[in-house]
């Protein structure tokens, strides 16, 4: 069964700040094994912005003009030729970014995020580019989608992708019921690790970051248990010596566990979800676990750190990196369901049509809308009747 789509709407990058939106030729039905989606709800992520402010996100250039965007979700509109049975014109589906070649071995052992040949939506790092999400209609594999429950809306359906980064975080560490956490940086990344932990059964979690508004919002919402704002240094000083740096670090997590009335003496918590990438957080994270806790780096950061290894080390603290994800959107409909990941749609602070993309990534770049409110998450999403 299909639908009659002839034409999409794209926001395509053609170099930095060069965003328009362009009319493309849309086939009427989908290739076999594909869906038509029209997208519905898209959050923007920090390698969007980059991509829209330099035209590359660190190593990877854009090589010719590319829709972005990666968080999606939204309806199916058409279905092709070989699709599942229970993908039909009117589900509704959350879009999960990545294809990957479901042939080697680390996609046989389940770890697809690391497959050799991943084509990621809105990425420069394959050539040709694979196109990003921020589209009207886009044509996808029948494998990449993701019926959502009807109690999940289309912007938390598409919150479950930036979600699922976070998700693989927590099952990397094996996070257990009871344990205490620490959350270093309150970003969108950062606030949906509060929510995720307490969903996991965090006993206490405790959220910091340089700015006061996102920490309080963390603790109205109840996602974290106590905050702490950690001052705005400045810029590390060149040349400076490696101890000094660590010492400051260490310095940090003392002060920060007799603020918030922690034996900090060998560390407080037992995984600090580490989402800022800076390096001064990276090694207060280190000085905030405990002997046998885990660091879990969710952040990207500078590629080349600094860090307290020996006081990781002799203390067997792990160190676990976090890339994308594999086989989460499933654990997510799961919480979502069953209420464990309540309210986590209010990360979304502003939003925008596609036609006003351009005002949405000005408005992430800026830090504030044309209100004055700070930004959380900016999603673009469909205009009123478009469903």
């Amino acid at each position: 069964m299909t639908s009659h789509v002839n034409t999409n709407k794209a926001a395509v990058l053609h170099g930095p700040k060069d965003l328009r939106i362009e009319t493309r030729s849309l086939p009427t039905t989908p290739p076999a094994g594909h869906v038509h989606v029209t997208v519905l709800a898209t959050g923007l992520c920090g390698s969007d912005l980059h991509y829209y402010l330099h035209g590359r996100n660190g190593d990877f250039a854009l090589r010719h003009p590319m829709a972005l965007g990666h968080e999606s979700a939204g309806i199916i509109s058409a279905v092709g030729p070989e699709c599942p049975a229970q993908l039909s014109v009117g589900k509704r589906v959350a879009i999960e970014a990545g294809l990957y070649c479901r042939e080697c071995e680390r996609c046989q052992e389940g770890r697809y995020n690391l497959c050799p040949s991943m084509r990621f939506a809105s990425s420069a790092k394959t050539y040709p580019h694979l196109d990003g999400t921020l589209q009207s209609t886009l044509t996808w594999p029948a494998w990449g989608v993701h019926l959502l429950p009807t109690s999940v809306s289309y912007e938390v359906g598409a919150l479950i992708e930036p979600l699922s980064v976070v998700l693989q975080g927590i099952r990397r560490c094996a996070l257990a019921n009871g344990e205490r956490v620490l959350v270093t940086g309150a970003g969108a990344v950062g606030l949906l690790a509060c929510a995720a932990a307490k969903g996991a059964g965090a006993s206490y979690v405790v959220a910091v970051d340089i700015d006061e508004g996102r920490l309080d919002f963390a603790k109205r919402n109840s996602w974290a248990d106590q905050t702490y704002t950690l001052a705005k240094s400045a810029p590390p000083v060149q040349g400076e010596e490696p101890a000094v740096t660590m010492g400051k670090a260490q310095r940090v997590a003392k002060e920060m566990g007799e603020a918030l009335s922690l034996d900090s003496s060998a560390g407080a918590f037992d995984v600090v979800f580490e989402c800022s990438g800076v390096p001064s957080c990276v090694q207060l994270a280190i000085f905030s676990t405990r002997p046998g806790g885990r660091v879990v780096l969710i952040g990207m950061g500078s590629p080349i750190q600094t860090l307290p290894i020996g006081a990781a080390a002799l203390r067997e603290v792990d160190i676990l990196g976090v890339f994308r994800y594999a086989n989460t959107y499933p654990l997510a409909m799961e919480m979502l369901q069953r209420g464990e990941l309540k309210g986590i749609e209010k990360v979304i602070s502003h939003r925008y049509t596609l036609e006003e993309a351009g005002e949405a990534f000005e408005t992430l770049a800026r830090g504030r809308g044309r209100d004055g409110r700070g930004v959380t998450k900016v999603f673009v999403v469909a205009e009123e009747g478009e469903e």
